[in-house]
C-alpha cells in the first residue's frame, strides 16, 4: 500500500461513519489529548513482524564460536542472534524477562538518508510518514526491551542531536519516571557546516534506569589525603561553591582565623558553602525564635561550628604578607592599582569597588591564601567515597578541567572520535567497511561505568558488534564474566538478496576478535571468548506441534531455563538444566526406548526427581510412575508457546 493510498483509505473510513460516531471521535480527540509526544499510529502500516506467530531459535553450529580443542557438551553463554530484532526481543521476553542488567543500542538516526528499513523498504526524506514510522518502529521494540531489564537495570541509547528530543519524549512514554539523564559525546574535532557558522559535532547517549540502578563511580584516591592531625589523615577541600554574592548573599561574608586574628574575604563570584550564624543573626535582627528556626533548618554545620571543631584549615602566612588598609581612600587606591587581596590561582581580585560593606575591611589584617575544609579519611566509610559520573564524554586527549581540588571530583568518560571506529571495523574484518559504527573506547567506557562483573548486556541494534568487542576487552581488564547478547538483522533487500550483516559482519568480527587479529590478543572462554549463533524461525502457533524441531525446542528451553545454549546431543532425551535435586529434560519422542532411558536417569545422574517436557505428557507421566520414577511431565507445545502468547502489542 503506498503512502497516498493510506490517507485515501483513512478518509474513506471516516466518510462511512455517521454523525454520532464522528461526534464521539471528536470528543475523544479533544478530551483525551495529553502533554507529550504524539505520532500517526492508525494511518501507517504497522511493522510486519507484529503478528501472532511464534519465534523459535535454531542453533547454527558452523557459525557459532566454540574454542578450539573443546570436547563434549560445550555450553554457550554468549549469543549472536540473526533476525528481525522485533522477533528477537519477543523471544527474549520469553527467556530473559527481568534478567538484562544493561541494554545499549545505537538505533537508526532517521536522518532521511535511507539509513534504515521499515517493512522491507528504505525510509527517505520524502516519505510522508517518515517520523511516525521511525517512532512506531522504536516504540514497539522499546516496549519489549523494557520488560527485559532487571530491577536495577538501565538502557543507554545513542542518538543524534536532530532526533534527540523526539526520542527522549518516546523514552518518557515507554519508561515513565525513569529518566536518569543524558551524556554528550563530541564526535569530531572539526566543523562541517560553514553556511550558518554552526556545526553539529556531538551526539547524545540517553540513560533511563530502574530504581535500583546506579553508575559505578570511582573510588577516592587516598593519596589526596596527605595531611595529618590528631584525628588522622585529611585532605583540604574547597570552601566555596559556584554562586555569586548576588545569587547567594546569605553566604557572602568574611571569615576570621580566631588564633591569628587575620581575615579572609569571600570571593564575590564563588561564595562560601556554609552558612554563618553571625550573618543569620544580623539578617534576622537578633530575633531568637527566627534564628533558632533558621539554624534548625540547616543541613550542615555553620562556619563558626566548623572552626570550633578545628575542621577549617587556615594556611600559614608571614606577617609581612598580611595587608592592612587604614582609610577608605587607601583601600580604593589598592583596589584600583591591583594591590588588594586576590585569589591565589586565578589572580582575580577579592575586593572590588562595587561590593557591599567595603568599609568593613578598613583597619582589618587581611591574610593571603584561602581557608579550606578538612576532610578526614575516617569521616566516612570507604564504600561511600565514590566520585559521580560527568555528563560530558571527552576526547582521548582533550584537556578537561575537572575540579581536582575535590577528593571526589566527577569522572569524565573519554572516547576517540567517530571516524576512528570505521578503521577499527576495517582492521578486524580485513578492509570491509560498516557505516557509522561507534568507537570501541566509547562502548568500553559506558560499560565500565554501567555494568557489574557478571552482568548480561544486550544490544539489539548490534551492527558490527562493537558492544560485544568492548565487553570482552573490559572482561579481560577487570576479570569480569559479563555476557553479551547481540541481535542483528541480515538487511537483505531486492538489490542484495544475499546480504547478511549478522553473519558477515557482526559474527565475523566477533569470531576474529575472539581468536586475535593484527597483533591484538584473543580472549579466553573465561573472558567471554565464545558465542552461539542463533537463527530465528517463525511459525503459526497451530503449526508448532508439526513444524518445531528438536533443535528449536532444545534451544528455546535451554535459553529460558538455563540462559545458555548448546549443541543437540544424540538420543531421544536432551538434558536442559539442573535445579537443586532434579534434572530438567526434553524428550523428543515418547516411546519404549525413551521411557527406559528416563527410568534409568535418576540413578545414572545422581538426582531424585525429573521434570520432562514432551509431546505426550500424560502418557509419559503414567509410564514413569509405573516404574517408580518421581517425575513431573509437561506439554512441550505449551512450554514453547509460554511467554509469547499475546505477542500482538
Amino acid at each position: 500500500m503506498t503512502q497516498p493510498d493510506k490517507a485515501t483509505d483513512l478518509l474513506t473510513r471516516l466518510g462511512q461513519l455517521g454523525a454520532p460516531e464522528l461526534r464521539r471521535l471528536l470528543v475523544e480527540h479533544l478530551t483525551k489529548r495529553k502533554l507529550g509526544l504524539t505520532w500517526e499510529h492508525d494511518a501507517i502500516e504497522h511493522d510486519e513482524a507484529l503478528n501472532a506467530d511464534i519465534v523459535l531459535p535454531s542453533l547454527v553450529p558452523e557459525l557459532s564460536h566454540t574454542p578450539v580443542g573443546t570436547t563434549g557438551k560445550f555450553v554457550h553463554r554468549n549469543l549472536v542472534i540473526e533476525g528481525d530484532n522485533f522477533d528477537a526481543l519477543r523471544m527474549l521476553k520469553a527467556t530473559h524477562a527481568g534478567r538484562i542488567r544493561v541494554i545499549y543500542i545505537d538505533p537508526p538516526y532517521n536522518t532521511g538518508n535511507k539509513d534504515w528499513v521499515y517493512n522491507d523498504h528504505y525510509v527517505g526524506k520524502t516519505d510522508r510518514w517518515r517520523h511516525s514510522q521511525w517512532l512506531e518502529f522504536l516504540y514497539r521494540r522499546l516496549m519489549l526491551a523494557r520488560d527485559l531489564l532487571a530491577p536495577d537495570g538501565a538502557i543507554l541509547v545513542s542518538i543524534n542531536d536532530e532526533n534527540r528530543s523526539r526520542l527522549e519524549l518516546l523514552m518518557d512514554e515507554v519508561f515513565p519516571g525513569r529518566r536518569l539523564g543524558s551524556l554528550v559525546w563530541r564526535t569530531k574535532d572539526t566543523g562541517n557546516d560553514l553556511s550558518q557558522r554552526f556545526s553539529h559535532v556531538h551526539e547524545h547517549v540517553l540513560v533511563y534506569a530502574n530504581a535500583g540502578f546506579k553508575f559505578n563511580g570511582r573510588p577516592t584516591d587516598r593519596r589526596k589525603f596527605r595531611n595529618a592531625d590528631e584525628r588522622g589523615m585529611w585532605s583540604a577541600q574547597p570552601l566555596t561553591k559556584s554562586h555569586t554574592y548576588k545569587e547567594r548573599g546569605n553566604t557572602y561574608y568574611p571569615i576570621q582565623n580566631p588564633e591569628t586574628g587575620y581575615w579572609y574575604p569571600c570571593d564575590p563570584d564563588s561564595v562560601w558553602r556554609f552558612a554563618s550564624e553571625r550573618e543569620i543573626r544580623k539578617r534576622l535582627d537578633n530575633d531568637e525564635n527566627a534564628i533558632a528556626a533558621a539554624l534548625d533548618g540547616l543541613r550542615s554545620d555553620t562556619i563558626e561550628q566548623l572552626i570550633a571543631k578545628r575542621l577549617i584549615h587556615f594556611p600559614q602566612c608571614s606577617p609581612e604578607d598580611v595587608m592592612q588598609f587604614n582609610t577608605h581612600d587607601e583601600l580604593l587606591a589598592a583596589i584600583r592599582e591591583g594591590r588588594g587581596p586576590i585569589l591565589p590561582k586565578k589572580k582575580t581580585p577579592l575586593l572590588r569597588e562595587d561590593l557591599p560593606d567595603l568599609d568593613f575591611w578598613i583597619g582589618k589584617p587581611i591574610a593571603p591564601g584561602r581557608p579550606s575544609r578538612k576532610e578526614h579519611w575516617a569521616a566516612r566509610p570507604e564504600e561511600e567515597r565514590l566520585a559521580p559520573l560527568s555528563s560530558w564524554i571527552a576526547g582521548i586527549n582533550e584537556d578537561v578541567e575537572d575540579d581536582d581540588d575535590f577528593v571526589e571530583a566527577v569522572i569524565t568518560l573519554r572516547s576517540t572520535r567517530g571516524g576512528v571506529a570505521t578503521e577499527e571495523v576495517k582492521s578486524a574484518l580485513g578492509g570491509k567497511a560498516f557505516p557509522y559504527p561507534k568507537p570501541l573506547s566509547l562502548l568500553k567506557s559506558l560499560l565500565e561505568q554501567a555494568t557489574q562483573k557478571e552482568d548480561t548486556v544486550l544490544d539489539f541494534f548490534a551492527g558490527s558488534g562493537t558492544t560485544g568487542h568492548a565487553l570482552l576487552q573490559l572482561n579481560a581488564e577487570d576479570g569480569g564474566q559479563r555476557r553479551f547478547i547481540l541481535c542483528s538483522s541480515t538487511e537483505a533487500n531486492d538489490k542484495e538478496p544475499a546480504r547478511n550483516i549478522c553473519r558477515d559482519v557482526c559474527s565475523a568480527r566477533m569470531r576474529k576478535v575472539i581468536s586475535g587479529y593484527n597483533g591484538n590478543p584473543g580472549f579466553t572462554v573465561e573472558q567471554g571468548g565464545e558465542f552461539a549463533y542463533l537463527r530465528l524461525n517463525k511459525m503459526a502457533g497451530m503449526d508448532l506441534p508439526f513444524e518445531a524441531t528438536v533443535d528449536n525446542a532444545t534451544a528455546l528451553l535451554s535459553l529460558r531455563l538455563a540462559h545458555a545454549v548448546w549443541d543437540i546431543q544424540e538420543g531421544l532425551v536432551q538434558h536442559i538444566a539442573r535445579a537443586e535435586s532434579y534434572d530438567i529434560l526434553l524428550c523428543s519422542e515418547v516411546n519404549a526406548q525413551a521411557v527406559e532411558e528416563l527410568a534409568a536417569w535418576p540413578a545414572a545422574h545422581g538426582v531424585q526427581r525429573l521434570a520432562v517436557y514432551c509431546d505426550r505428557p500424560v502418557a509419559l507421566q503414567e509410564a514413569l510412575e509405573a516404574r517408580g520414577v518421581d517425575a513431573n511431565c509437561h506439554g512441550l507445545t505449551e512450554a514453547l508457546l509460554s511467554g509469547q502468547a499475546g505477542a500482538r502489542a
